[in-house]
């Protein structure tokens, strides 16, 4: 019985691990993906197809992400499926899923051509360049602010192997969340919209994941608020995106992991 236990513990951690380099791996490959360097395709890769169907491809792309993203965020999805898998490789599972589907957009994604600004001045490029490397080392950075291990599901995978419980992690406002709820989510909005040459492929690219950033958090938020009681403070006191000049950092505290920061 107990070796039976081990092996399943074992396993659990395994699948944990692989579910984390998975991620990780794609997390690294994002920003060549969006900046067009060091990568074999990249989102203004030359077309082959047509504009229209171009489109309806990367619409699904975009779409498959973002159903996936959210629904298995929330609470009712989580309580669901921790009865078909280990409650403790829920978030590992989460995390395996959410990256293969931006690996199946990397894949898959079709370029469509057409330039909607181009900045040749090399002091500008620089800087637009030096924003989207910022915003991927701010994504990167934020996630250990608040329990990188934890979000991503290292943690949890850990303690099962271990024998241990689960907890929670504790409230609090780390870092550069006394300043705004949502630096991971700037993250992303820089990495997503610097660029020294947007084209309609990046365009589209960045007003779509932009947008579901946007409808997401309401969701998020919704979720963290019915949870902890603490956070609807923590939103009145905090911007989300873009810090108050002189404004004195919150005091109150928010969840340590939010529900789609991932």
């Amino acid at each position: 019985m107990k070796q039976s236990s081990l092996f399943h513990r074992t396993a659990v951690l395994l699948y944990g691990v692989i579910a984390y380099a998975v991620f990780f791996v794609t997390f690294c490959y994002t920003p060549g993906f969006v900046g067009n360097f060091f990568v074999p395709k990249s989102i203004d890769a030359p077309p082959t197809t047509s504009f229209g169907l171009a489109l309806l491809v990367n619409l699904g792309l975009l779409m498959l992400f973002a159903v996936q993203h959210s629904v298995m965020a929330r609470p009712f999805f989580k309580r669901w499926f921790t009865r078909i898998i280990p409650e403790a490789a829920e978030r590992s599972t989460y995390t395996l899923l959410s990256s293969l589907c931006l690996n199946a957009l990397f894949w898959f994604w079709q370029p469509m051509g057409g330039i909607i600004w181009q900045v040749d001045n090399a002091v500008g490029r620089a800087l637009l360049l030096v924003g989207l490397a910022s915003g991927w080392l701010l994504v990167l950075a934020v996630s250990f602010m608040i329990n990188h291990f934890d979000l991503f599901g290292l943690r949890q995978v850990w303690l099962h192997f271990r024998n241990r419980p689960y907890t929670a992690v504790k409230f609090s406002t780390p870092g550069l969340y006394k300043l705004v709820r949502h630096p991971l989510y700037v993250g992303w909005l820089l990495l997503f919209w610097c660029t020294p040459t947007m084209t309609i492929a990046h365009l589209f690219f960045a007003v779509m994941t932009t947008g579901y950033i946007l409808v997401g958090l309401c969701f998020e938020e919704r979720d963290l608020q019915d949870a902890h009681p603490e956070y609807a403070d923590y939103k009145r006191n905090t911007p989300a995106f873009v810090p108050r000049v002189g404004n004195n950092p919150a005091t109150t505290s928010r969840p340590a992991t939010g529900a789609s920061e991932a």
